[in-house]
């Protein structure tokens, strides 16, 4: 199945053989300049590297190659690999590149950053979280240090200062979040001197197919506090108290609706009232739609935690609590009544922009991943990048047995227990890669009840990843992870102890085996958790347990009578693992259908967005929001500078009659003036982008009901916020005329106060699980917010 799979995406515009008969040749002839590179002193490698034009000059290239060998060997102990070069080249050329796991991509990557800097661009190497950023930056910043770069790494703790000086330097380290988050913050600044965010240039990104996959369609978000409607206890006393008969869930299990009987119970216990009046259908129904979510489709432990009196959502594909993500449209409140917590703000969205945005910004961008040839259709249809496949240093000799398949769940946790009993009582460690909290937690606690004890991974402790994983190697170790996919760690034989012999003992024993709890939605998934086994030529074992109960398969399969096993143990041979791959094809074709669909939604009011961003970018850093105003007020201007002029001469009675009677007004110096004007022009600005975007998000909540129509719910979408858009300019600058005409301007500035005009006093931000057009598009409310699911 995977071979055919790699197969099919190479047609689709993966290469694994590009151009890579040209880094091969260009690396031998680096070969002849290592005697070259090992005589030159520490501090001769910065010169010798500035003489190179390692862009055009194939014969510099190699020089580079060389120099970057014996620099890594010197300053971190460790001396690059052919293919490590090979991947490091093919980043340089702008490639996504496939390297295994364990063969080496944090150093690959940063020779490629070295690269890119020696050819003038400053770099930004973007990984999935603050752990990985600031790991990465440290561990490489004495190979660096050798060709005099600057490398810094930001997190979540990083002060202004801080992120402003990480950027200045040559190489920045980030999460996605935090790179994303300071774009959006800079949408806060009210001079140029307040900008962070550099003029994006070059992107490396580690595990590219997470980041610009898996994440690429979630949006960040930047919001203000706001006087916000606070949901109804009595709604949710309500909903809690519902049956079966009271509401339907869908065969997805994420729509849930009312039925009739529902509707009637719910109008009778909130007093007699009819949910689908004026009065409540806009209010009272869609708070009901929203309590239901949080109750029936909403799972404590799968979907999210409770931690330290909050709900933390769980990121499905990595395993660990969301940090700084929450529910939008009051789902996030909903869910804390729900847990009996305190409400936090939803507040109003300021700005927001989608990691796929995001990126897009960036003029170059490669990336490297363990499986980047599975979602080289995505990379190139986003983003128009090709895959480069860099084969593994030493050959894989880990063991991929076939899928174990069962009728029932039940049947396949009996299975899995046995077999890792088994498998524990010779010694080998094993790692058992479960879907979700809960999941972890039950199966560890039967493989206890088989006399197997285990060591539990998950959003619950992911504080302590570093530790667990650092043992789970050694033998007899049982880890149970949740998305063990999505950790980015490698697992070392015989565990943390620097111990060959404890090593050669796990060896021995077949080295690590891999179980996993059924097939993920994606088979990019499940090869990453494979990959956990097998690291540079270790060996190791993989098998994957799966049911007709999984949910990959009741999603996306129906049966008109089920499967039955012909076994006693509920094994369902290999009709069951054609019954499983089948699954998994609908749901990775559910998947690219998604990423599409939300695709064509997001990319209009990402064009809209880059237009607003260059208007406020010029007012930032130019006189333009004065020069504008004081021609539309040539009165006020005059009567602010003293100055006459023709303009001022030929204004409008209209507008002089509009300035103030009888009101002394003071000189205000120049410098004063146009930071006064360029904060009432963008007050406005971003006032009116704001309201746009509550707009779109109201259009994109109804959007479905145009399909009813025979209407084409993208065009039409495309229609109104475009129509909404057009007027947005002009009315932002109309409203700030008045501002300017009205508002109190001394020498001191201006008092927007005293218009009543205010900007947020808090702001925050966070990331919203937010596919809002899956399956053909945005059906319902209810549907709309039980795509979470």
């Amino acid at each position: 199945m995977g071979k055919l799979t790699n197969s099919m995406w190479r047609l689709l515009g993966a290469q694994s053989t590009r151009n890579q008969s040209k880094s091969l040749s260009v690396i031998k002839e680096a070969d002849a300049h290592t005697d070259w590179a090992a005589e030159l002193d520490d501090d001769a490698f910065v010169g010798e590297a500035e003489k190179l034009d390692i862009g055009a000059d194939a014969g510099d290239r190699a020089k580079f190659l060389a120099l970057v060998r014996e620099a890594a060997d010197r300053s971190i102990g460790l001396r690059p690999f052919d293919v490590q070069l090979q991947g490091a080249l093919r980043l340089l050329e702008g490639d996504i590149v496939e390297m295994a796991t364990g063969e080496g991509k944090t150093l690959a990557g940063a020779i490629a950053a070295v690269g890119h800097v020696l050819e003038g661009h400053q770099v930004h190497v973007i990984s999935v979280n603050d752990y990985l950023a600031t790991r990465d930056a440290e561990w490489m910043k004495p190979l660096f240090d050798v060709f005099g770069i600057a490398v810094h790494a930001i997190s979540e703790n990083s002060s202004r200062e801080e992120r402003r000086r990480a950027y200045a330097g040559d190489v920045t380290y980030g999460s996605v979040n935090e790179i994303g988050f300071d774009v959006l913050r800079d949408q806060l600044a009210q001079s140029e001197a307040d900008l962070v965010s550099p003029k994006p240039d070059v992107a490396i990104i580690d595990e590219a197919d997470s980041v610009l996959v898996d994440e690429a369609l979630v949006p960040l978000v930047l919001a203000g506090s706001t006087e916000t409607e606070v949901p109804d206890q009595a709604i949710h006393d309500v909903v809690s108290r519902m049956k079966k008969k009271h509401y339907e869930v869908d065969a997805e299990g994420r729509n849930v609706t009312l039925t009739d009987e529902g509707a009637a119970f719910v109008e009778e216990e909130l007093g007699g009232i009819d949910l689908y009046s004026e009065e409540h259908v806009g209010s009272t129904l869609v708070h009901v739609s929203i309590a239901m979510h949080a109750h029936y489709l909403l799972e404590r432990d799968i979907h999210y935690i409770v931690r330290d009196g909050g709900v933390h959502l769980i990121n499905a594909s990595r395993g660990r609590v969301a940090q700084l993500q929450r529910w939008p449209d009051g789902v996030q409140a909903a869910v804390e009544l729900k847990e009996g917590l305190a409400q936090t703000d939803s507040g109003e969205v300021i700005d927001t922009i989608t990691v796929q945005a995001l990126i897009g910004r960036y003029p170059k961008v490669c990336g490297m991943t363990g499986t980047a040839l599975a979602a080289g259709e995505q990379f190139r249809q986003f983003y128009e990048l090709r895959v480069s496949q860099i084969p593994p240093n030493t050959e894989n000799i880990r063991t991929d047995l076939p899928d174990r398949v069962y009728d029932t769940k039940a049947n396949k946790v009996e299975a899995i227990v046995a077999y890792v009993k088994e498998i524990h009582e010779t010694g080998q460690p094993v790692l058992i890669g479960t879907h979700d909290v809960a999941e972890s937690e039950e199966l560890a606690y039967f493989l206890e009840k088989a006399g197997v004890s285990s060591v539990v991974l998950n959003a619950k402790n992911d504080a302590q990843e570093a530790k667990i994983i650092a043992e789970a190697g050694a033998r007899d170790a049982v880890t149970v992870s949740t998305q063990m996919a999505g950790r980015g760690t490698d697992i070392r034989l015989g565990g943390s102890a620097d111990d060959s012999a404890a090593r050669d003992e796990v060896v021995e024993l077949g080295g690590l085996c891999v179980v996993g709890t059924g097939r993920h939605d994606t088979e990019r998934l499940d090869s990453q958790l494979r990959g956990r086994a097998g690291r540079q030529g270790d060996p190791g074992t993989s098998v994957f347990f799966s049911s007709l109960e999984d949910p990959v398969v009741t999603k996306n399969l129906a049966f008109k009578r089920d499967p039955v096993s012909p076994n006693d143990d509920g094994s369902m041979g290999s009709k069951g693992i054609d019954l499983i791959e089948q699954a998994q094809r609908i749901a990775e074709g559910v998947r690219l259908e998604l990423h599409a669909n939300t695709w064509r939604y997001n990319k209009l009011v990402n064009q809209q967005r880059d237009i607003i961003v260059d208007r406020r970018m010029k007012i930032l850093t130019t006189d333009a929001a004065l020069e504008e105003l004081a021609e539309l007020e040539p009165g006020r201007y005059a009567e602010l500078t003293g100055e006459k002029t023709d303009s001022t001469q030929a204004a409008s009675t209209e507008a002089d009659e509009s300035a103030k009677p009888d009101t002394p007004v003071e000189t205000v110096p120049r410098d004063v003036l146009v930071q006064a004007a360029r904060e009432i022009v963008l007050y406005h600005l971003d006032r009116a982008w704001a309201d746009h975007l509550a707009f779109v998000s109201d259009v994109r909540a109804s959007i479905h009901l145009r399909s009813l129509g025979k209407e084409s719910p993208l065009d039409e979408f495309h229609r109104m916020i475009l129509a909404e858009f057009a007027d947005l300019p002009g009315g932002a600058l109309e409203k700030a005329r008045e501002t300017f005409r009205e508002a109190v301007i001394t020498a001191d500035g201006v008092d927007l106060g005293s218009a009543d005009l205010h900007r947020s006093t808090t702001t925050w931000t966070y990331m919203v699980h937010d596919n809002l057009f899956a399956s053909g598009g945005a059906k319902t409310l209810q549907g709309i917010i039980g795509i979470f699911r």
